[in-house]
């Protein structure tokens, strides 16, 4: 299906079905412990063999040798695989460090062997024997001492925009603000590690894994490997977490199939969790200069971001800047992106890559110039609210409904009882502050396929290669298909996550609900067809309901169409242009209060509230679900969470749940999550859009502003621990 004209009223209007509140379908076999999860395959092979990967432990230079013989002696020890020992093995096209090192070591943790055991423990226990001799070489550890030699990056396809005279207009505006943030690298911390089940048939591979994009991930192991993806099977039906750090295949997928491949039978590898933040990827940290310059009435006429980011050799940078491209009016702009090269491990897809760190700068900067101007923050944000793409004013936002989430926040949230001036609410010992920020998410759609069986039963199969990351795709699709099936959503089965189904959109960038159950839609139409053609009517004056099709003055029972036989429709949709000729994004609106303890700097959230513009919500209760998630993601990006860089050895320190802090319950108040009613026809036949990580962008800037708003101390520099409050706290307790 071509998805080429704005959308048309369809049966997903009808809103049976889909946009109503239902319980995860999947959630049931989560809460029982009958989710098959990568690891514990047990329904596939009761008693694999186990791998343990070795990592290196320098983060920049050469192995000069590697000593397997006490390993290979020790007791249940079935192979022992190492980059000179697998074969040739290439980089994946996903991969900016190789899988397997060796020689040359390119990060610290990279994995450089692999022991196969009968156990876990003689695995791990074998491994430590695994003596390894290296060649250290310098590296680049610093991003604030790499910043000087970055320069743009060259994958990046606009590394740098400019509209106006930014210079001029900056230099010439009265009221003018020019400052610093920087964002520290971070870690996905999902609840399942990496892990993967690998076995051999012949020349055939089967992979178990945890793996966001089903087909990126097929791919890849076969171009590590260098075998025909056709030989590769991929399979990843439940997934516990991702974030964007399981968009690729990482280490522990391609040491299971050499480890199964040496061992010559089954075996799985999990990464410890010890080994997730050097190993695999993570946010990388940046420095961001924002300039904003504006008239005394409040309209910016001029108004800059700069971002500086590191990453490995051939890596990319994390596009800080793409927000401000977008979401504010000015006549005169300039965005710049610059990447160093460090050596530290990959830089990459975290939640809302872009955004979510490019607005914990941005919009403590739109709070700053509000105060300088002496204007309410959220009037602020309205008076320069803009209806069409900045850069490009012929282009207009598809949707926009910015400025109602700002003014149904604040009323919502008791705004207008904020004290403008700071440090001046105090609750006992508590001094309370209100902060507000906007939510900015690009709305990407990609292609997308499905297939759906109509049994004989009457009952209804869905089948794509999708992931549920734990966002409840299962259940949004399961809506999908029964609304435009006619059927209740108990006789819907859903397939995912198997590279034998057709491929689809995978979870990541928030394009996979809108995407995938577009494509569910697109295979549906073709079910209708091949339903009406059975019945010898058109298509279009066919009605789907109660389980049953009614056409011509007669009522069919979906169970007796096919007489006996299996009805199939499958086909992928596929987008035209509607994404550049209208600007597709998503918007809300963040409001925190906070108390901090005057006496020690801690700082606590009291209340949280979303107002999010997203689309068609496909199921409110998963898609708050998503929201308030990503909340408590914001807040401990705004007051915890930092991969501390030992710039002498380059390496991260804190790679563990033990010393890298993220929020717990006691850390998180009642979250309020308010969807504005909206459909877009641009995005897709669905009208709907991502929201999973709409959710995370601007929290952590809200919480900055509101801690400003308590104390009057102004941190630029995530996260907002209490160290950086104390020394300027109001004297008085």
């Amino acid at each position: 299906m071509k998805f080429t004209t704005p959308a048309t009223t369809n049966p997903i209007d009808q809103g049976k079905v889909v946009g109503r509140p239902l319980d995860r379908i999947d959630g049931p076999l989560k809460c029982t412990g009958a989710a098959p999860y990568a690891y514990e395959r047990h329904d596939v092979v009761a008693n694999p063999a186990v791998g343990y990967i070795v990592a290196s432990s320098i983060p920049k230079g050469r192995i000069q040798s590697i000593d397997t013989a006490a390993a290979r002696r020790a007791p249940g020890v079935i192979a022992v695989v190492t980059a000179a020992s697998a074969g040739k093995l290439a980089k994946g096209k996903f991969n900016t460090a190789h899988l397997l090192g060796g020689p040359e070591i390119e990060h610290y943790h990279q994995a450089v062997a692999v022991v196969v055991a009968e156990t876990f423990e003689q695995a791990r226990a074998a491994a430590s024997l695994v003596k390894v001799r290296y060649q250290s070489q310098p590296g680049r550890y610093s991003l604030a001492k790499a910043k000087d030699g970055a320069a743009h990056p060259k994958k990046e396809e606009k590394p740098e925009t400019k509209v106006g005279d930014f210079a001029r207009a900056f230099e010439q505006a009265p009221v003018r603000l020019d400052a610093t943030y920087t964002t520290p690298d971070q870690s996905h911390c999902m609840m399942e590690p990496h892990a993967t089940l690998a076995m051999w048939e012949g020349k055939k591979l089967t992979v178990y894994t945890s793996n966001q994009m089903i087909d990126w991930g097929r791919k890849d192991l076969a171009r590590t490997l260098g075998i025909p993806p056709a030989d590769v099977r991929l399979v990843s039906p439940f997934i516990g977490g991702g974030f964007g750090g399981k968009l690729f295949v990482r280490a522990e997928a391609l040491c299971a199939a050499l480890g199964a491949r040496a061992a010559k039978r089954p075996v799985k590898v999990a990464l410890p969790r010890a080994l997730i933040p050097n190993n695999t990827t993570h946010r990388p940290a940046t420095i961001q200069r924002i300039r904003i310059g504006a008239g005394r009435d409040g309209k910016i006429t001029a108004i800059a971001h700069e971002s500086w980011s590191g990453d490995l050799p051939d890596g990319q940078p994390e596009t800080a800047v793409q927000q401000t491209r977008l979401l504010y009016a000015g006549a005169n702009r300039y965005t710049a992106l610059r990447l160093a090269t460090l050596d530290l491990p990959e830089g990459n897809a975290m939640r809302a890559p872009g955004e979510a760190p490019g607005m914990m700068a941005l919009e403590i900067a739109i709070d700053e110039m509000a105060e300088k101007l002496g204007m309410d923050p959220v009037a602020f944000r309205i008076l320069n609210d803009t209806k069409v793409d900045p850069e490009k004013p012929s282009r207009p936002f598809s949707e926009r409904r910015l400025v109602e989430c700002l003014r149904q926040g604040a009323e919502r949230f008791g705004w207008s009882k904020r004290n403008p001036k700071p440090g001046q609410v105090r609750d006992g010992r508590w001094l309370v502050g209100m902060g507000v920020a906007a939510a900015f998410r690009n709305n990407l759609v990609m292609k997308s396929g499905a297939r759906v069986r109509l049994e004989p039963s009457g009952n209804v199969v869905v089948e794509t290669d999708m992931t549920d990351i734990g966002t409840g795709t299962y259940t949004i699709i399961a809506q999908t298909a029964a609304e435009m099936m006619g059927v209740p959503i108990e006789r819907v089965t859903v397939r995912l996550g198997d590279s034998r189904f057709p491929v689809s959109a995978g979870s990541g960038g928030q394009w996979g609900g809108n995407s995938s159950t577009a494509g569910v839609y697109a295979a549906c139409v073709k079910l209708r067809e091949a339903v009406a053609a059975r019945l010898g009517v058109a298509a279009d004056g066919i009605e789907f309901a109660d389980g049953a099709v009614r056409a011509g003055g007669r009522t069919v029972p979906l169970a007796q169409v096919g007489g006996g036989q299996e009805l199939v429709g499958e086909d992928t949709i596929e987008y035209g242009d509607l994404d550049k000729k209208y600007q597709q994004s998503t918007f809300g609106g963040h409001f925190v209060e906070v108390g901090v303890d005057a006496a020690t700097g801690e700082t606590r959230v009291r209340r949280m509230l979303a107002v999010c513009s997203a689309g068609r919500i496909l199921n409110p209760k998963s898609a708050r679900s998503q929201v308030i998630g990503a909340m408590t993601m914001g807040v401990g990006a705004a007051l915890m969470e930092e991969l501390v860089v030992d710039e002498r050895h380059g390496f991260f320190v804190n790679h563990d749940l033990a010393s890298y802090e993220v929020p717990v319950h006691a850390d998180i108040p009642h979250q309020d999550v308010v969807f504005l009613e909206e459909t877009d026809p641009m995005s897709s036949p669905m009208k709907a859009k991502g929201v999973g990580e709409l959710g995370i962008c601007g929290v952590a800037a809200a919480v900055a502003n509101a801690i400003y708003n308590a104390t009057g101390v102004r941190v630029r520099e995530y996260p907002i621990t209490l160290d950086k409050l104390i020394a300027k706290m109001p004297i008085s307790v």
